[in-house]
C-alpha cells in the first residue's frame, strides 16, 4: 500500500426507497471507469459505493410496504449489488449507513462536533421536504412559490412536492460560520467543483448567505442516536456524508484504521449528481473544516439523463407517468453490457444534462463498435489466420520500420490520459477511435490482399499485419476502462493474457508490445450489428 500513490473515488450512497435506475447506474459507471483507469496507471485505488438507509424517507417507504426499516433496506440492497455486478462495476467496498462502522463513526463525529464549538441545541420551526431530505427557510419557500405562481401552497423549491412544517427540538450545526472559509476555498481551489460552471452556481449560493443547519430529529427514530442525547437521531445528510471517511477508517480506534485513513483520505473525487451538489460542496466541506479534517480534492457533478422525444425531438424528463422511463435492463437488452457502458460513457456530456434515445444508442453502437472497432479486430485477425497460419507474424526487424499507424499512435496515450484525468471520457474515446479509424483506413489503403499475391513483398505484408495487430493491442488497452470484458477478450485472442492486468498504462501502450509467432484466435464477432439482430 505504501509504495503506491493512493486514489480514492466515491459515488453517492444511494437511497433504498426505490430500485436502482438509469441515473444511479450512470453515476456508478462514471466512477468505475475512472477507478479502472487509475489502477492501470499504477495507483492504489479505493472505489466506494453504497446505500443510504436512514431518514424519514426510508422510514416511510418501509411503512408503505409493511416492513421495518431494516427489513426494507435488507430487501433493497441486493437490487443494487446485483446490478453493479452485472454492469462490471469494480467497487472495492460497499457501505451501508446501517453498518456498525457507520454507527460508530457518526457518534464519534457528534462528539468531535460538540468539542468544536460549532454545535448548539435549539428549536427548529420551518419547512422540510421528505423526498429531498432538505430544510428550507421561509424566504426560500416564498421566493419559490412566487416564481412558480404557487403562493400559499408551500412547495419544495427543488422538486415541487408539498413541504412539511416541522416544529421540534433540534441540534444545529453552525453552517453560517463557514461562509467566508467556503468562499476562500472556492477562490484558492477553483477546480474543487467540476465542471467549472457548477462552481459558479455554488459560489453564488454561498454568497447569498448560509443558515445554521438542523442536524437532529426527534419526530422519528430511523437513524443513528446522538450519543449524548439519545432522544435525538442524526439528520440523514449529517450521517450520510460521513460515509466517505467511515469507509477508510474514521471513527475506528485501531492502528490499521488510522493507517488506512492517513493513506486514503482525503478523497481525490466524489462523483455526484447535480441535485446534491450543495450537500457535497457546502455542508460537507464545512463539516470537515469544523472537525479539522482535510477536504476532498474534487467534487464532480454530472447532469441528468433526459429522453429525446422521437416525435418532437425535445429533451424530456424521464418519468413513469410520461411513459418514457428507461430501465437499465432495456439498454442492456439492446446494446449488451459493454455497449451499455460504452454509450453512456462516450456519447453523453457528463457535466450537463444529456438527452438519450434508443435510436442514438443504435447509431453509436453500430458506427463505433460494430462497424469500426469490432470490424477492425475481425478483419485483422482473419488476415493473420489467412496469411500467417493463424498467428502473429515473426517480428524480427519490424520495429525498424515506421509506418502511418505507428505515427498515429505516437503521443496518443498522453492525449488519452490528459482527457481521462479530467473525466473527459468523450475526448479519451476520440483519441482511441483516431487510431481505430486510421487502422481501418490503412487496410483499404495498403490492400494486403494484393500484397500477399507477390512473394517479393513478404516483408511489407508482415509489416502491414503487425502494424494492424499492434494498433489493436494498444486500442484494447485504452478501451479497457470502458469495456473491460471485450478488451480482455481481444488480448486473449492475441495470446496476450499477461497484458490484461496493467499498472503502467503509458509504458504498456508504447509501440512494440506485440508478441510475434503466437496464436491468433479469430472468434465470433465482438459486436454484431443491431440491425442484423432485428431481421
Amino acid at each position: 500500500m505504501a509504495d503506491k500513490k493512493p486514489f480514492y473515488i466515491t459515488t453517492p450512497i444511494y437511497y433504498v426507497n426505490a430500485a436502482p435506475h438509469l441515473g444511479t447506474a450512470y453515476c456508478t459507471i462514471l466512477a468505475d471507469v475512472q477507478a479502472r483507469y487509475r489502477r492501470a496507471m499504477g495507483y492504489d485505488v479505493k472505489f466506494l459505493t453504497g446505500m443510504d438507509e436512514h431518514g424519514q424517507k426510508v422510514a416511510e417507504a418501509a411503512a408503505n410496504h409493511g416492513m421495518s426499516p431494516q427489513e426494507w433496506c435488507d430487501r433493497q440492497v441486493p437490487l443494487f449489488k446485483d446490478l453493479w455486478t452485472q454492469l462490471e462495476v469494480s467497487n472495492d467496498d460497499f457501505i451501508r449507513t446501517t453498518d456498525k462502522r457507520q454507527f460508530k463513526a457518526v457518534q464519534h463525529l457528534w462528539n468531535k462536533m460538540q468539542e468544536s464549538g460549532y454545535l448548539y441545541k435549539g428549536s427548529y420551526d420551518g419547512w422540510y421536504c421528505v423526498p429531498e431530505e432538505t430544510y428550507f427557510t421561509e424566504n426560500q419557500v416564498r421566493k419559490s412559490d412566487e416564481e412558480h405562481q404557487t403562493i400559499g401552497e408551500h412547495l419544495c423549491p427543488d422538486c415541487g412536492r408539498p413541504l412539511e412544517r416541522v416544529q421540534e427540538e433540534s441540534y444545529f450545526f453552525k453552517l453560517s460560520a463557514f461562509q467566508e472559509p467556503l468562499l476562500k476555498l472556492f477562490e484558492e481551489h477553483p477546480d474543487f467543483i467540476q465542471p467549472s460552471f457548477r462552481m459558479n452556481e455554488v459560489r453564488s449560493f454561498v454568497e447569498g448567505g448560509l443558515q445554521d443547519l438542523s442536524v437532529s430529529r426527534t419526530s422519528f427514530d430511523c437513524g443513528i442516536p446522538v450519543p449524548f442525547d439519545t432522544k435525538h437521531v442524526t439528520y440523514v445528510w449529517f450521517d450520510a456524508l460521513l460515509n466517505y471517511m467511515t469507509a477508510v477508517g474514521y471513527g475506528a480506534d485501531t492502528q490499521e484504521a488510522r493507517a488506512q485513513l492517513a493513506h486514503f483520505w482525503p478523497a481525490q473525487y466524489h462523483i455526484v449528481g447535480k441535485d446534491i451538489i450543495r450537500f457535497h460542496c457546502v455542508i460537507w466541506p464545512a463539516m470537515l473544516m469544523a472537525i479539522g479534517a482535510p477536504l476532498p480534492d474534487h467534487v464532480f457533478a454530472h447532469g441528468f439523463l433526459t429522453v429525446r422525444n422521437p416525435q418532437t425531438g425535445a429533451a424530456e424528463k424521464m418519468s413513469k407517468s410520461r411513459g418514457n422511463a428507461i430501465a437499465p435492463s432495456d439498454v442492456m437488452d439492446l446494446l449488451g453490457i459493454e455497449g451499455y457502458r460504452y454509450y453512456f460513457m462516450t456519447d453523453v456530456s457528463h457535466g450537463e444534462d444529456s438527452a438519450i434515445s434508443f435510436e442514438r444508442m443504435e447509431q453509436v453502437y453500430n458506427a463505433d463498435l460494430a462497424n469500426s472497432w469490432g470490424n477492425l479486430v475481425s478483419r485483422a485477425f482473419n488476415m493473420s489466420a489467412k496469411y500467417f497460419d493463424g498467428a502473429t507474424p515473426e517480428l524480427n526487424g519490424w520495429l525498424d520500420h515506421t509506418g502511418t499507424l505507428r505515427q498515429t499512435a505516437t503521443g496518443l496515450v498522453e492525449q488519452y490520459c490528459a482527457c481521462m484525468e479530467q473525466l473527459d471520457y468523450v475526448g479519451a474515446k476520440n483519441a482511441v477511435m483516431k487510431l481505430v479509424h486510421a487502422a481501418n483506413h490503412f487496410i483499404e489503403e495498403s490492400a494486403p490482399w494484393n500484397v500477399a499475391k507477390d512473394e517479393s513483398r513478404a516483408e511489407e505484408l508482415r509489416n502491414i499485419i503487425a502494424d494492424l495487430l499492434e494498433s489493436i493491442r494498444i486500442s484494447a488497452l485504452l478501451f479497457m476502462p470502458f469495456m473491460p470484458r471485450t478488451s480482455a477478450e481481444v488480448l486473449r485472442r492475441m495470446s496476450l493474457e499477461e497484458q490484461i492486468v496493467c499498472d503502467n498504462l503509458v509504458q504498456a501502450c508504447a509501440w512494440g508490445g506485440l508478441v510475434g509467432e503466437v496464436v491468433i484466435t479469430k472468434g465470433d464477432a465482438l459486436f454484431p450489428r443491431i440491425a442484423a439482430k432485428k431481421e
